[in-house]
């Protein structure tokens, strides 16, 4: 049998050594506004989407418990000028100021305790004041979760690895269209830059977190 490609890539190096939970974490929601988890918009109610949704919103709970920061964001544009050259129509028709699906789901939303920004790219890094609120937090590990696997994720993903941040993604914690890009960019980004892990892990990080910091 020929080398596997899983294999190939193992067999020099890749994803050889787990970056692990780091001192102070902060979580960063991508994208679950309504025009993605509510089932009456193009986009919206896909069932490994909503899956993230509640699975997050159980993340969120402990994160605000334990007193950690969160950043939430949405696409959203003026009008079709202001918007990159999207392959997906109904983002730059749909995705407008003020329509209402760009409204944030509720079910991940707390708008006393979040922070929350709009973004016009695909990272919730691009363009946003996301680094400067993680440093003044002194955040060291970003929880990514959000929508989707394939795109926002995997760029969010990225940035937050480019910008020195250890980085986590629950894999329960994001979804996608379909099964197979979804668990082939959760793969690429375990082979280089975060670690994939399970929501259970990651609330038993948070409570380990919340009891240091309340001793």
């Amino acid at each position: 049998m020929s080398e596997s490609s899983a294999d190939a890539y193992k067999n020099i190096g890749f994803g050889a050594a787990p970056i692990g939970f780091g001192e102070r974490p902060g979580i960063v929601v991508v994208d679950f506004q309504t025009g993605f988890t509510d089932p009456q918009w193009p986009l919206g109610g896909r069932p490994m989407v909503v899956r993230a949704v509640e699975n997050t919103a159980t993340l969120l709970t402990a994160a605000r418990a334990a007193n950690l920061p969160v950043a939430s964001c949405y696409i959203a544009y003026s009008g079709g000028r202001d918007a990159p050259h999207w392959k997906i129509p109904s983002i730059p028709e749909l995705f407008r100021h003020g329509h209402p699906s760009t409204a944030l789901d509720p079910r991940i939303h707390d708008p006393i305790y979040d922070v929350v920004f709009a973004k016009t790219g695909p990272s919730i890094f691009f363009q946003t004041p996301l680094v400067q609120f993680l440093v003044k937090e002194r955040v060291d590990t970003v929880i990514v979760t959000g929508c989707n696997t394939s795109g926002c994720i995997r760029a969010s993903v990225v940035d937050a690895f480019s910008y020195g941040f250890r980085v986590a993604v629950p894999e329960d914690c994001v979804g996608d269209v379909e099964q197979g890009p979804h668990d082939d960019n959760l793969r690429d980004v375990g082979r280089r830059y975060a670690d994939v892990v399970t929501l259970d892990q990651t609330l038993a990080y948070i409570e380990q977190v919340r009891r240091r910091n309340s001793a």
